[in-house]
């Protein structure tokens, strides 16, 4: 007799179970419950994303004081490599926020990675993560792409980076850096009333410029 009553209690709870379920689902209910659990979990990934892009971005600006005093050049290493690591991990929580690939970049650039940064930074620019850039940090990225570019001596990607240039002062007006390097590549093609026109541009920004006054002295300025 108890037994039976057991079974019957057992039976009862299990055919209220089944009718909430299906009145869950019925209401999409456990689409918005996963919709919400998977929004609180991207949100704390993209907190310890930051997190350690943070970190990266600390270490990588120590490694380059380290690199400009008179640390030795082995300290500097050891705080590149470090910001790499905190950049992967950065990218593994949130592989679509170009910021950490840019950190990734710079970090395998100051080690001499050229064509790992490169391909870095090419991430960094394609269509996953620039979405995730506002016009001038992509500007200042195409600059560094262009940049990175130059650094590995192919006179066959002069073309490529005046087109990262010339689209990075667009979206980057400020960028001085980006109108002198588009200057240099100018001056190497030749083209010297363009090149003219872009150290004059950097000099609208900074005035006291030195590099670009010294290009435009030695191009013969109007």
């Amino acid at each position: 007799m108890f037994s039976q009553m057991v079974d019957d209690i057992l039976l009862q709870i299990g055919l209220v179970l089944l009718v909430v379920v299906v009145f869950l689902f019925i209401h999409n209910v456990p689409k918005r419950v996963l919709a919400n659990l998977r929004l609180r979990l991207q949100s704390k990934s993209g907190i310890q994303s930051k997190r350690h892009f943070v970190l990266g971005a600390q270490l990588l600006a120590q490694a380059r004081s380290a690199t400009q005093s008179t640390s030795s050049s082995s300290s500097a290493a050891s705080l590149s490599k470090q910001a790499l690591e905190h950049a992967d991990k950065a990218i593994a929580l949130d592989p679509k926020d170009a910021a950490a690939h840019i950190l990734k970049a710079l970090a395998l650039d100051a080690q001499g990675f050229k064509t790992s940064a490169l391909d870095a930074i090419e991430v960094a620019l394609s269509p996953l993560c620039r979405k995730s850039l506002a016009d001038d940090e992509r500007g200042d990225a195409l600059c560094k792409r262009a940049e990175i570019k130059m650094s590995m001596n192919r006179p066959a990607r002069v073309d490529s980076v005046i087109e990262d240039l010339t689209l990075a002062v667009k979206l980057s007006p400020e960028n001085v850096k980006a109108f002198c390097t588009l200057g240099e590549c100018y001056e190497e093609k030749k083209m010297t009333e363009e090149a003219k026109k872009a150290y004059e541009e950097a000099l609208k920004i900074q005035p006291r410029l030195a590099v670009a006054k010294e290009a435009l002295d030695r191009l013969g300025s109007s």
